[in-house]
């Protein structure tokens, strides 16, 4: 069962978060369904492990043939993997970073992305949804080059793709975080190697407080609402993280005895 994270006058907000089990193997990943009327749009609808269970799902909420975007906010296989398979079952067109916009048809059949892909700009743009427009927005480097956040002003949600991740056995994806503390610990390891300096991630906090964001919902891991939305934008304001931790001790050669796999 999906968690209904928006639904009003037509405009609808789902998130799907047991389709990919954190396990030995795969990392937990959510996908989001927004719909507004008639139309609706995928945001990073996974990887093969995710496509059957959730056009299935999706089935019971919303006729997939109506969809007209799918949102990449970038271009790891945990994110549109799938690609081939929606490109196949839907007309929708893939929003992509320009970054990524001709490595994306990698995943896919030779001609199936023709005229389908449209490449964002570094600056963002908006995308036409029903009646309604989600907001690209920036995230460079949060972690990957060219990145996305998706910024739904209908429902004040941002789709923050990895920032704001949380891994670990403690996670309930479908529940919400309100209060930052006790969770910091299930995000601070993945933002610290996987967000690239505190300098960007000071650049994104001043950009996000000129929105009005109801809640922060992660492609992994937990959404956050009430006062954890501006605790998560003051705790990564100030987090060193990536760059900021490196030294040239982690650029060595291996030692050919320390470095063999048991």
């Amino acid at each position: 069962m999906p968690t209904e994270l928006y639904n009003k006058n037509g405009h609808k907000c789902l998130m799907f978060t047991d389709l990919t089990e954190e396990n030995g193997e795969a990392v937990q990943s959510n996908q989001f369904l927004i719909v507004d009327g008639d139309t609706g749009a995928i945001i990073d609808p996974g990887g093969n492990l995710a496509y059957a269970p959730l056009y299935v799902a999706m089935i019971r909420h919303f006729p997939p043939s109506r969809l007209s975007a799918i949102l990449a906010s970038h271009a790891d296989p945990d994110i549109i993997a799938s690609l081939d398979r929606w490109m196949t079952a839907t007309t929708a067109t893939l929003y992509i970073s320009r970054v990524w916009e001709r490595f994306a048809p990698h995943f896919c059949k030779p001609g199936k992305t023709d005229g389908r892909v449209i490449g964002i700009p570094d600056g963002g743009m908006f995308i036409r949804v029903g009646a309604t427009e989600l907001i690209a927005l920036p995230a460079h480097f949060l972690h990957a080059e060219g990145n996305f956040q998706f910024y739904d002003p209908v429902s004040r949600i941002l789709f923050s793709g990895d920032l704001g991740a949380s891994l670990g056995t403690g996670v309930k994806p479908s529940e919400f975080v309100t209060s930052l503390k006790d969770h910091i610990p299930r995000m601070e390891g993945f933002h610290r190697r996987l967000m690239v300096s505190n300098k960007i991630l000071r650049f994104w906090a001043k950009m996000v407080r000129q929105l009005k964001i109801d809640m922060i919902v992660p492609q992994h891991g937990a959404p956050m609402r009430g006062p954890a939305v501006q605790e998560f934008i003051d705790w990564v304001e100030g987090l060193s993280c990536g760059i900021d931790l490196m030294t040239d001790a982690e650029y060595r050669i291996p030692d050919r005895l320390s470095s063999r796999v048991a």
